[in-house]
């Protein structure tokens, strides 16, 4: 008998950012100049005192496996965070550590999905959510949105959408790739809608942080604890690498999750949730507070160049760090205009079909993740190409 690979394997597709940051790197590698706008990853180093704590936990031998479920004083530090920051109560036996927000995601998924079910969700999305699904035999019910619904998923449209095998929503806000936010409002309409449907609902936060101008994210923690919640310590505490996450559950869920984490993980690196707890003293806040108000200036100036080079971005998008631009008046197809982009002017752009596919071609992403400078040679490559 021939054994083959699992048939799942072939529809969970590729990042196709990686395939331009792959080219990007060979390019480089030749000698050629590349400005990178196409990861999401902020450029910062982590800050200093994070790093402390953890080459200090190495120093001091804390090493060892901690427990499924994370670090206790950890869960108890983001406890606090959410009582600071959105008045909210929330218990740390309700906050489970996880390797990244990708490790919650997967537990979520693990958790909620039987086979054939599935979550209903916005297209253009982060493409790894539909993937988790597809994992544990789950269905992504991606609905299409566009600038008219700020590219968010709202409960009217999501109820118009619903299936007889639909059993939740999955959110983002802030969201990628579009940086829009859900409003109180949104998000409590989302709420009712999955309570009155004896459903789930599972909103992203991974973004939460990095607002600008003074809009505000709320957080579905404020409105009800039914919610699963996924966020971590890659983005607004520039930890990427240091691979953090964490997830917030109905009580109830509590004992499944950290069977699941016992056995897909055992545990997260114990020196990474150490460095996590410096995330919160006041000497980091103040540098990620500086490095936000930064991304702000990055994405004013990047916006209005973007919108004066042709590029169709009707709403200023409020939070994380990306741009999201309508190019159908530029290009038939946004794959063949990133990669020309790219090797003909070394600027690194992501085509809108890695995050869907309602009108995926004719849409890309700019991630405002590199310095003024860099932007401001990216705008002068850009609007050269444009010229050809």
């Amino acid at each position: 008998m021939n054994y083959g690979f699992a048939a799942r394997v072939q529809d969970i597709e590729p990042f196709r950012v990686m395939a331009i940051l792959a080219r990007a790197r060979a390019l480089e590698a030749q000698g050629r100049d590349i400005v990178h706008l196409e990861v999401g990853e902020p450029d910062f180093v982590t800050a200093r005192p994070i790093v402390d704590a953890g080459i200090a936990a190495l120093d001091s031998g804390r090493t060892f496996y901690t427990q499924a479920a994370g670090l206790p004083e950890l869960r108890e530090a983001i406890s606090n965070w959410y009582l600071q920051q959105h008045g909210v109560e929330v218990a740390p036996q309700r906050i489970l550590i996880t390797p990244g927000a990708s490790g919650a995601l997967l537990l979520v998924a693990a958790l909620l999905m039987e086979a054939g079910h599935g979550l209903l969700m916005a297209d253009p999305g982060y493409p790894c959510n539909r993937h988790f699904l597809r994992l544990v035999e789950g269905e992504a019910h991606l609905v299409a949105v566009d600038a008219n619904d700020r590219y968010q998923l709202t409960a009217a449209k999501a109820e118009q959408h619903w299936r007889p095998n639909t059993c939740g929503v999955m959110v983002a806000s802030p969201a990628n790739p579009t940086g829009e936010i859900l409003s109180r409002e949104d998000l409590r309409n989302l709420a009712e809608l999955c309570a009155r449907k004896r459903s789930h609902l599972v909103v992203d936060e991974i973004y939460h942080g990095l607002t600008y101008g003074g809009v505000d994210a709320p957080s579905i923690l404020e409105i009800t604890d039914r919610a699963f919640v996924v966020n971590s310590f890659s983005k607004y505490f520039g930890m990427t690498g240091w691979r953090v996450g964490w997830l917030v559950a109905p009580e109830e869920a509590m004992p499944d999750l950290e069977k699941l984490a016992q056995n897909f993980f055992i545990s997260v690196s114990a020196p990474a949730q150490y460095a996590a707890l410096a995330a919160f003293s006041a000497q980091t806040q103040q540098i990620c507070r500086a490095r936000r108000d930064e991304f702000g200036q990055r994405r004013d100036f990047l916006l209005s160049n973007l919108r004066r080079l042709g590029f169709e971005i009707p709403h200023t998008p409020a939070g994380a760090f990306y741009l999201y631009a309508d190019v159908k008046n530029l290009t038939p197809d946004s794959e063949e205009f990133c990669f020309e982009m790219l090797e003909q002017h070394g600027v690194a752009i992501t085509p809108g079909t890695d995050f869907g596919h309602h009108r995926a071609r004719e849409h890309v992403r700019f991630a405002y993740t590199t310095a003024l400078p860099r932007l401001e040679e990216a705008v002068r490559r850009i609007e050269k190409f444009l010229q050809r």
